[in-house]
C-alpha cells in the first residue's frame, strides 16, 4: 500500500458563512476609554481584483496599552468595557470598516515601547493559513521609534500605516500580492 498526497485545504469560500455571527465592527462599544477611531479601507488579490469574501481579524490592546489577555501583566488594570477584538467582513467590493479606540504603546522587543498598532489576520479563499499584518497609524511620532516596524525595509513600511482622513478617520487597503503588496509576518 503506497500513501498519495491530497490537496490542502483552503480557508474558503465556504469558511465566512461560520463566521457571519461572530462579525463585530464596533470593537470597542461606546463605554471604551480612549480616542475613537475608525479604519476604512479595501482588500485586493494578487492581479489588484476586490476580494470579496475575504475577513479581517484585529487584536488590540486598549487605550493604555494593556491587553485582555491573561499573561498580560497588567491585566488587573485593563479597561472592563474593552477586550480588544473584532472580526470585520469585506462586502462585494473588497470594502470594510470598522471603529474602535487607538491603542496605547506596549511592550516590544527587549521591553521597547511599540508604537500604537492593531494586529490583523486576512482570511480569504486560496489561503493555507491566515495572513498576519498590522495597522499603523501615520500621524504617530513614535513610529520613528518603533522596534518591528524597524524590521520593514523604509520603501515597504508604508503599506503598515493607515493614511489620516481626518476626524479620527484612517484608510488602509490591504494588497495580498504584486507590487504594492502588504507586509506580512510570521508569528
Amino acid at each position: 500500500m503506497s500513501f498519495q498526497s491530497t490537496p490542502w485545504q483552503t480557508v474558503g469560500p465556504y469558511y465566512r458563512l461560520g463566521l457571519e455571527p461572530l462579525y463585530r465592527t464596533g470593537i470597542a462599544p461606546p463605554s471604551a476609554l480612549g480616542e475613537r477611531v475608525e479604519v476604512r479601507g479595501q482588500v485586493f488579490d494578487g492581479t489588484g481584483l476586490p476580494v470579496s469574501d475575504a475577513v479581517l481579524e484585529i487584536w488590540q490592546a486598549d487605550a493604555q496599552g494593556i491587553y485582555a489577555h491573561a499573561e498580560d501583566p497588567r491585566r488587573d488594570d485593563h479597561d472592563p468595557a474593552f477586550d480588544g477584538w473584532g472580526r470585520v467582513p469585506t462586502d462585494e467590493n473588497g470594502r470594510f470598516a470598522f471603529s474602535t479606540v487607538k491603542p496605547g504603546s506596549v511592550a516590544g522587543p527587549g521591553g521597547r515601547a511599540q508604537a500604537p498598532h492593531l494586529v490583523v489576520l486576512v482570511f480569504m479563499r486560496g489561503l493555507l493559513r491566515a495572513a498576519s499584518a498590522r495597522i499603523y497609524f501615520s500621524d504617530e511620532p513614535r513610529n520613528d521609534e518603533d522596534p518591528i516596524l524597524h524590521l520593514v525595509p523604509a520603501e515597504r513600511r508604508g503599506t503598515l500605516l493607515a493614511q489620516a482622513q481626518g476626524d479620527g478617520v484612517y484608510h488602509w487597503n490591504v494588497h495580498m500580492q504584486g507590487p504594492d503588496e502588504t507586509v506580512f509576518f510570521d508569528y
